[in-house]
């Protein structure tokens, strides 16, 4: 209900007597009327739950009231109206936060429901101080995002307008997982230990190690989690051993326990290989561990899926031919994807029967298996919802499943799946130096590329 335009077109405290459902409230000499059910719905801590029950005949707030009316929109229909457009987000940010319903704000702007791939666009760039590039990307759900450049990790809030940057004890920081929008994981390859960091403050709260069997230092290969274990990778610095440590999020991090140990004897490369990615599939309980190396050969590796209840390998895969320069699992779609290292096309494998003889499927140029000579090199690939999204070189893959019918049922009574390519973004947006992170926060998708000292962040445009 829009706002009277003063105490001469209203009675104070008549509603209230003759309705007590009705709750008027006075912004700064302008009167809003609103439901006791409507002002429940910003929670019990905020200041409209404070006025709901509140015994003052008509309460007075000395604020802004027209981002009052803004916000009491917001409160009645869980969006924002048009007219928000008019005032800067950040003064939208700090009156949210006084009357406690900052919450509902980032639902409104920030909600991972509202992402639309096929209309991104590349719609704002964070500078970045200093001269490194982003080695490591991390964000929340709700968009704020945590960059590892050089030894430096800048954060940004999830409406991308407040930025902080802190000082780490690292050379380069190799692995990062936001933990919280003020609390990160981080490690290296050249540095023992995975370091549990206060973003806010600036300080290492813990520092988690292995004790592998040399007593030797123990590195950070790749870091994961799930909403109730952080994983890691570690490898001895000495090389010779490498393991996956699961932590309880829950319980301040405690040791649960240790799988995937690798001891390194003779010319035994398989085993010495660490796990560079970890990926929680949540749809199958398990955790993905990818590692691949560089030997007189070519590339190999390996993709294992590992029951954390039990410790064992439930399903492995091991690369040899194309091996893959980046892979990722899909939970919407059953599928795991990679991007061959030497043909730099992309590959789907269907996952919906783990039991059965799943092989890889050549989702472009069949022909380049063969010829490719390490295009795929520094490619990445990445699952967000229904899609799948692939860097080549300073460009952009979208991939979707298309429905189609008469499609062939294989064993199984499972039917054959097709995937389409779509090309991403405007012309502008797109080429540009290699992509080297991708990642998704929030309504939005972020990018990095190298020797670029900044993050672009592409978007749908909604409001």
């Amino acid at each position: 209900m829009p706002p009277f335009a003063g105490s001469n077109t209203f009675t104070y405290g008549f509603n209230q007597e003759s309705n007590s459902n009705i709750v008027t409230i006075d912004v700064d000499g302008q009167l809003f009327q609103t439901t006791k059910q409507t002002l429940s719905l910003a929670g019990s801590k905020s200041l409209f739950s404070k006025i709901s029950n509140s015994n003052q005949t008509i309460p007075f707030i000395d604020r802004d009231p027209e981002i009052f009316s803004v916000l009491l929109s917001l409160l009645r229909t869980g969006n924002l109206p048009s007219k928000a457009k008019a005032f800067d987000i950040q003064d939208l940010i700090f009156e949210s936060q006084f009357y406690g319903i900052e919450n509902l704000l980032v639902n409104a702007q920030s909600n991972p429901s509202q992402f639309d791939a096929f209309n991104l666009e590349k719609s704002l760039v964070l500078p970045l101080s200093g001269r490194d590039s982003p080695s490591a990307i991390s964000t929340t759900q709700y968009g704020s995002i945590h960059v590892a450049h050089g030894s430096k990790i800048s954060s940004f809030d999830w409406a991308l307008q407040r930025k902080s940057t802190i000082l780490t004890q690292f050379t380069v920081i190799d692995s990062l997982l936001s933990l919280s929008p003020k609390t990160a994981a981080a490690g290296a390859t050249d540095f023992s230990g995975l370091q549990i960091i206060d973003l806010d403050k600036g300080f290492v709260k813990e520092t988690l190690n292995w004790e592998n069997v040399t007593r030797s230092g123990s590195t950070v290969q790749a870091i994961g989690s799930s909403p109730e274990y952080l994983f890691t990778s570690f490898e001895s610095s000495r090389r010779n051993s490498n393991c996956i440590m699961v932590y309880d999020l829950n319980d301040s991090l405690r040791p649960v326990t240790e799988i995937g140990h690798y001891e390194i004897f003779g010319a035994q490369l398989d085993s010495a290989v660490p796990s560079t990615k970890l990926r929680w599939i949540s749809s199958h309980n398990l955790l993905m561990a990818s590692g691949s190396h560089s030997g007189p050969s070519g590339v190999s590796g390996n993709i294992r899926f590992w029951d954390i209840r039990s410790g064992n390998v439930v399903w492995e895969l091991k690369e040899k031919s194309d091996c893959f320069s980046d892979v990722t699992f899909s939970d919407s779609l059953s599928a795991m994807f990679k991007v061959g290292v030497n043909s730099g096309e992309l590959f789907f494998m269907d996952i919906r029967n783990m039991d059965a003889d799943n092989s890889w499927v050549c989702l472009g140029d069949e022909r380049k298996v063969i010829k490719g000579k390490k295009e795929g090199f520094g490619c990445k690939v990445e699952s967000h919802g229904n899609q799948v999204f692939c860097s080549k070189g300073g460009d952009m893959e979208l991939w979707s499943e298309v429905q189609a019918g008469n499609l062939k049922t294989r064993e199984g009574g499972l039917q054959d799946r097709v995937f389409r390519r779509n090309l991403m973004g405007r012309a502008k947006d797109m080429g540009g130096s290699q992509i080297t992170n991708l990642n998704f926060g929030g309504n939005k998708m972020f990018v990095s590329r190298k020797d670029q000292q900044c993050v672009e962040v592409w978007s749908s445009g909604r409001v």
